[in-house]
């Protein structure tokens, strides 16, 4: 049996720290924040976890692939979210599916969505598990579905061709980064998509989500590297024709982008990969205020340099992560090619940042500060870990805005979302970051810290969450750049898209799922 996952948070059974280092960490963050305990609770351990009985007798042919042990409902009952963690890390598990499925080829996928829907149940499609805003959580009416059945689709995890030639890889939908990335390594390629949750996300988490990854400029989103996607849905297969771009009417793909699980089960994609870049530079700019170097910031977007990464990080953020004192804003700039140093393009860049007062430093180690970014970016997911332990609210949202209005509404969300802080917790604090840019705009990223109470940290963090997505529709922002709708975000979302798009969303949502049983409550209704 391999490495088993936390059923409570984020990484694997034998990652976590010992007691001493559990300990160690709480105080230095506690002392350096100014709240939170520095003895850490410990989480309810899955032997002490309840749930309720299946309420779906598995069928005997499709045993081999499908089980009702308690740790796996538990490790499918939510996403990785704050709220999700919380729950978790109490023993709370109020939704948890009754069956999970984990087929290992189409053919056994299509056997068990037949079955679940014969069975009147609701079925939710699965792939990382590292949902952000509650999109696989069974939460589903209990009154009108017979039972749950997750589909967990890790199994199916291979690349099934290489084309050299158009340099693309078919690639089944439950790949994680990692796998998929050594698969891809074997030929030269990459696929070059790291967004934070790469350790565990899969192909078809970030297709169904629309994710971010590593580009911070041109490359951004999933949608830039998908040729065609092929999907299971209750009305048949949907895959559509590999073609480099079509003007055929509405794209199948982009229907299927973003889909969130609505429309059918991702099996699998085609995806544009690139030979490996063996050429790299990085650079971190100091800006006197976070205004500054967003002025930087658009001026490169534009440029058409298209960096690899121009992540701008407020000053206190930078603090936070060790990536900065708290003194300036950094940016976080960087370039890679296959084919040519891109120190050219760097110099551009540079001069680029000087004009709007940027400053870096010319030494052996130009690049610590990016250094120390990276490694700060892959901890947070552990680090939340134990700030839940300790009992620190610690949470982010994210949006995308037009840069005609970023300064007032980047104000604006900021003061308040930090009021709501200070009415929930008493104190703590917002940061931000610039994740992605482009030339007509950023995606402002930012993070709640504040004290949390027990007991009380869902009514917490859904009254600051409130606030914060009130303040980014208000301002005309996105309620999501790159984390999904999910359950979280129903009720901003269906302010945000027009009427008679939801309207048709619900049509091909009746005539590709009739039952309405694929992930009921996301998206439409």
């Amino acid at each position: 049996m391999g490495r088993r996952r936390k059923h409570w948070g984020w990484g694997y059974e034998d990652e976590q720290p010992s007691a001493q280092e559990l300990r160690s960490q709480a105080a230095f963050i506690s002392q350096h924040l100014g709240f939170g305990s520095e003895v850490p609770a410990q989480a309810v351990p899955l032997s002490e976890v309840s749930l309720p009985p299946p309420s779906l007798p598995v069928p005997e042919s499709l045993a081999p692939v499908c089980t009702t042990d308690v740790y796996e409902r538990v490790l499918h009952a939510y996403g990785r979210s704050y709220r999700d963690v919380v729950r978790a890390f109490g023993g709370r598990f109020d939704h948890p599916p009754d069956v999970v499925a984990r087929p290992r080829d189409e053919r056994e996928l299509e056997s068990v969505l037949e079955w679940a829907l014969g069975a009147d149940a609701a079925v939710i499609p699965f792939g990382g598990g590292t949902s952000a805003v509650g999109g696989v959580e069974p939460a589903v009416d209990r009154e009108r579905f017979a039972g749950v059945v997750t589909i967990d689709v890790t199994a199916m995890d291979r690349v099934l061709e290489i084309d050299r030639t158009s340099l693309a890889a078919r690639i089944q939908a439950g790949a994680s980064g990692p796998a998929l990335e050594a698969q891809l390594r074997e030929h030269g390629l990459t696929l070059r998509h790291f967004p934070q949750s790469f350790e565990f996300s899969t192909l078809g988490g970030w297709i169904a989500t629309r994710a971010g990854g590593h580009f911070a400029t041109l490359y951004t989103h999933i949608d830039d590297l998908v040729e065609s996607v092929r999907a299971l849905t209750p009305s048949g297969v949907w895959e559509s024709r590999r073609l480099p771009g079509s003007g055929a009417g509405v794209s199948p793909d982009r229907m299927l982008i973003g889909s969130e699980g609505t429309l059918g089960v991702i099996t699998e994609a085609w995806v544009r990969v690139r030979e490996r870049p063996r050429h790299r530079a990085s650079v971190g700019v100091q800006f006197p205020d976070f205004l500054a170097g967003a002025r930087a910031v658009r001026a490169l977007s534009q440029s058409g340099l298209h960096p690899s990464n121009c992540r701008l990080i407020d000053p206190a953020e930078a603090a936070l992560t060790g990536a900065g004192d708290g003194s300036s804003t950094l940016l976080v700039l960087g370039f890679e090619s296959a084919a040519f140093d891109p120190v050219a393009w760097m110099a551009l860049a540079l001069e680029c940042c000087a004009d709007h007062g940027g400053t870096w430093e010319v030494s052996e180690r130009p690049d610590q500060a990016v250094g120390n970014w990276r490694d700060a970016f892959l901890r947070v997911p552990y680090v939340r870990d134990t700030l839940v332990a300790i009992g620190v609210l610690s949470e982010t949202f994210e949006t995308a805005i037009t840069w005609d209005r970023f300064e007032a509404f980047h104000a604006d969300v900021l003061a308040r979302t930090a009021e709501a802080v200070r009415e929930v917790c008493g104190a703590g604090s917002v940061t931000c970051r610039l994740t992605h840019v482009y030339p007509d705009g950023p995606a402002p990223y930012f993070t709640v810290l504040g004290p949390a109470r027990k007991g009380a940290e869902l009514e917490q963090w859904a009254a600051i969450k409130a606030a914060a997505s009130d303040a980014v529709l208000a301002g005309g922002g996105t309620i999501t750049h790159h984390h999904a709708v999910g359950r979280d975000h129903r009720p901003w979302y269906d302010r945000q898209r027009p009427a008679p798009f939801a309207a048709a969303l619900r049509a091909a949502k009746r005539e590709l799922d009739p039952a309405g049983a694929l992930n009921p409550g996301v998206l439409v209704d």
